[in-house]
């Protein structure tokens, strides 16, 4: 029996051409309420970016499993990026100034504004951001970095960030997060505090970022616009965000 699912949001549960949730993935939100199923958002977003979101669930996975939450706001988990892979940074960014969102507890900024930031900004709705000097990042937790180049360039990143792993779910940015921090380690944290077993578990995703949370619940499902790598690992795919996804696996699936 499934007792709590797990969902990311860009490209799961809003999508990317409308930038809306469909109003099947509401009522199939709605509908897993009513029969007391736990529903937990599972994202890279930053919780101040998730305000704009009206839903009612039981918990918050946000910066890929760097800050954990109830939806009381009590936080139940944190990990943060290392102050010397933020020197690292740093330094490499005197060198090779390349376009980055520092994603840190109770502010997000950029050191310098770029087209693509500004596009990333409107892809995922996000709030403004403001601009600070790198340094800043040595003063505050930082749970995400996001830097904006392509993915080749991941492998040769993650020599500079020692620490860090590259978690890439679109084509023009990677999300750097400290290394052992992603959406199944939040699962394992969500489920713990509430007593449900791994086994009662049911995630949806589209992304690389999504990969891990897959393959750790019980039943892992990709959405019909998840690229192949993302659909290999999961157990069931279903239809796209914009085809009712969500809603046909959910029945399909016979949960509702």
């Amino acid at each position: 029996m499934t007792r709590a699912i797990f969902f990311d949001i860009d490209g799961t549960l809003k999508s990317f051409e409308t930038h809306q949730i469909p109003a099947s993935a509401i009522y199939a939100l709605d509908e897993l309420r009513k029969k007391g199923i736990k529903i937990f958002v599972a994202t890279g977003r930053t919780p101040e970016a998730l305000k704009s979101f009206d839903l009612q669930v039981d918990g918050y996975i946000t910066l890929n499993g760097g800050c954990c939450y109830l939806s009381s706001g009590e936080i139940i988990y944190k990990h943060t990026v290392s102050k010397t892979d933020i020197q690292a940074l740093i330094d490499y960014q005197k060198i090779n100034p390349t376009p980055c969102v520092v994603m840190a507890e109770g502010i997000t900024f950029t050191p310098f504004k770029h087209q693509r930031i500004e596009e990333f900004i409107k892809l995922l709705n996000f709030p403004r951001m403001e601009v600070f000097p790198l340094e800043k990042a040595l003063q505050v937790d930082v749970f995400q970095i996001v830097l904006f180049f392509s993915e080749e360039k991941d492998k040769e990143m993650e020599k500079i960030l020692k620490t860090c792993d590259a978690l890439r779910w679109y084509p023009t940015f990677a999300d750097f997060v400290p290394k052992g921090s992603h959406k199944g380690i939040g699962i394992d944290k969500m489920i713990e505090h509430f007593n449900i077993s791994l086994d009662e578990t049911m995630a949806f995703g589209d992304g690389g970022n999504d990969i891990s949370m897959l393959q750790h619940a019980k039943i892992g499902v990709a959405m019909g616009n998840a690229n192949n790598e993302v659909k290999l690992s999961a157990d069931y795919v279903t239809d796209s965000v914009d085809n009712d996804g969500v809603l046909n696996a959910l029945r399909t699936l016979n949960v509702l």
